[in-house]
């Protein structure tokens, strides 16, 4: 009997969705191979088709950080399943997640559930212009957002701020509502809020920028951002859709003690389901509909089977110290792989934050821009990838995708995994 390929999966998807996939960051674009299909996920396992296993280092990009199909979140999901899917109405479960983030995030003083990280930051953004009765708003080149239309910017020529579209099908003049500048450059930051400053509604930032290689911001740089949104009556958003309970418990607000206005969060809060949120100051969430005119509605919002198994993920992590466990796992792991690389004379090198990884090439300052990435990671990535892949390591299928490191990868499976990632480097 015939079994099926990925690759002859592949060509079936191509008929059916633009170029076989439903999100590009899951097709092997440039890799010049096929996607693994896969049919099962465990712990921190995947297995494809073809019934090969593989440690999983993409964890769904980020959301299941106790593993795939923790038994404690399945058992709630199933009793949530046999309750039921969605209502339509108001229910308890999203009320028990938010008075749990409320409590324990002194700084969420309301929040409103959605269903994405894009959906979370496009609302934000809107609560952000009707507050301070401005247009523009300000984002980092190498900070990703969603794809809402005004964000999917990147930084023109000219006056400095000066943005373009970065996909087409957005009109010139909605990019033209956006400001971008260069992380960690205080100078050009101050220039831009010369330029701009009255206009700007809401700077937004991810604290802990992970979408374009893991960009680690100076503490001092933060302080600026936040010093400056303070002085020319604009809003902090902190983009907290990736770090956001993946740092720690209070992500990168706490890391940093910076205070933002609002705040967006996906992933982790869904448990491996479809949940965002974005909140903040009550006098700001105060202003979204019903209570006020910004206008924001979801008919799966607030999804119960997502609050369940979001709720239950919180909980297990904080019960486990979970945080903690995590960087001292991701700090050993990514010693073994740097130490690795410098004894086989490899010219790679990893860096990590919490329990968040990227091997990149050799640098000789801290990479916390785009331009400091060195110009050969494609092709460097392409052959690592590949290789791991053989040896049974299923990483994000990008070079400036970052790696998640699960409660599910025990010190056992690191160990394993990076051996196999040193073997294929060399």
């Amino acid at each position: 009997m015939h079994k099926v390929t990925s690759e002859e999966l592949f060509q079936r998807a191509l008929n059916v969705a633009p170029g076989g996939v439903h999100s590009p960051v899951r097709s092997f674009k440039g890799l010049d191979r096929a996607p693994v299909f896969f049919k099962k996920a465990e712990g921190a396992y995947l297995t494809s088709v073809e019934d090969k296993k593989y440690i999983d280092f993409c964890q769904s990009f980020g959301p299941l950080i106790l593993g795939h199909l923790d038994p404690e979140v399945k058992e709630e999901v199933h009793r949530m399943v046999d309750t039921a899917w969605t209502f339509g109405a108001t229910e308890i479960y999203s009320l028990e997640l938010a008075e749990w983030i409320t409590s324990t995030l002194p700084f969420m003083e309301k929040l409103r559930f959605v269903s994405s990280g894009t959906e979370a930051v496009m609302s934000a953004l809107r609560v952000a212009r009707a507050a301070t009765g401005r247009n523009k708003i300000l984002k980092f080149e190498g900070c990703y957002h969603g794809h809402v239309d005004n964000l999917l910017v990147k930084a023109g020529s000219g006056l400095a701020g000066a943005a373009a579209s970065s996909s087409a099908g957005i009109p010139a003049e909605v990019a033209a509502q956006t400001v971008v500048t260069p992380l960690d450059d205080e100078q050009k930051l101050q220039e831009v809020f010369h330029n701009f400053g009255k206009d700007i509604a809401a700077v937004i930032i991810e604290p802990l920028p992970a979408n374009y290689g893991l960009l680690v911001q100076r503490q001092e740089f933060l302080k600026k951002v936040a010093e400056l949104c303070e002085k020319n009556g604009s809003l902090l958003i902190f983009d907290e859709v990736i770090s956001g309970f993946r740092v720690g418990l209070q992500g990168m607000v706490e890391k940093t003690g910076i205070r933002p206005d609002l705040v967006t969060y996906g992933k982790i809060i869904g448990g491996g389901f479809p949940v965002g949120c974005y909140g903040g100051k009550k006098e700001l969430m105060n202003m979204v509909a019903p209570s006020g005119d910004v206008y924001q509605a979801g008919t799966l919002s607030a999804n119960p089977i997502g609050m369940r198994a979001g709720l239950t993920t919180l909980k297990k992590m904080q019960r486990l110290d979970g945080w903690n466990v995590l960087e001292k796992r991701t700090q050993k792991f990514t010693d073994t792989i740097r130490a690795g690389f410098a004894k086989k004379g490899l010219p790679l090198e990893v860096s990590h934050s919490a329990s968040l990884f990227w091997i990149h090439g050799p640098s000789k300052t801290p990479i916390r821009t785009i331009e400091q990435i060195p110009g050969n990671q494609g092709a460097t990535f392409k052959g690592l990838f590949l290789k791991s892949l053989e040896k049974g390591v299923y990483l994000a299928p990008n070079a400036y995708e970052v790696g998640f490191v699960s409660m599910a990868h025990t010190d056992e499976i690191l160990e394993q995994a990076a051996q196999a990632i040193i073997d294929a480097a060399e």
